[in-house]
């Protein structure tokens, strides 16, 4: 069965992005990129909320255009734009991109898509996350903490009153100081 993976770059202090959405504090070097290609190749579908898939798709479907693209850059736009993407919204509809709108996280669907066969599909967008782990439909969360403190901003987690245990299951540390530490739910 496949797995549903949160897969988030946070802060040292457990923020996603600044209090104005900025990410600029994120560190990923060629190194941690040429990574993430190689752990998102492997994927079979990202599961995004609008926000998330908005920003991608104002920057990824032409990223490989400019001169500035290169390596690891260059081949993340293929990956994102030749990967199957289920947006999230009950605001928007979506047929670029090799991407299907759906309106609510029907746990029943997510079930099925997870029956499927192919690999593990990631969640990206807090929002969308905390939906996904109210319903218990998260198997695994990913986790790059970049060494910086920010202060302030978007929490990766909502507060709850609800305990996941979890069980680590991978841990490295790149050149550029980011922490990979990657958690399957027990």
């Amino acid at each position: 069965m496949r797995k549903i993976v949160y897969w988030q770059s946070v802060t040292l202090d457990g923020f996603m992005e600044g209090p104005n959405r900025e990410i600029d504090w994120s560190a990923v070097d060629d190194e941690l990129h040429e990574h993430f290609n190689e752990r998102l190749r492997k994927m079979s579908a990202f599961l995004q909320g609008r926000v998330v898939h908005e920003l991608m798709a104002d920057f990824w479907p032409t990223a490989d255009a400019g001169p500035e693209s290169v390596g690891p850059m260059l081949e993340f736009a293929g990956i994102w734009r030749d990967m199957p993407k289920i947006v999230f919204s009950r605001t928007r509809e979506w047929t670029d991109w090799n991407t299907t709108t759906k309106r609510d996280v029907v746990p029943e669907e997510i079930m099925a898509l997870k029956a499927e066969p192919g690999g593990d599909m990631v969640v990206g967008g807090a929002d969308l996350a905390a939906t996904f782990q109210r319903l218990g439909l998260i198997d695994e969360y990913t986790v790059y903490v970049h060494p910086v403190l920010i202060g302030r901003g978007k929490p990766m987690f909502r507060p709850t009153d609800e305990k996941t245990d979890l069980r680590l299951v991978e841990s490295r540390v790149f050149g550029s100081g980011v922490a990979l530490l990657r958690y399957q739910v027990r």
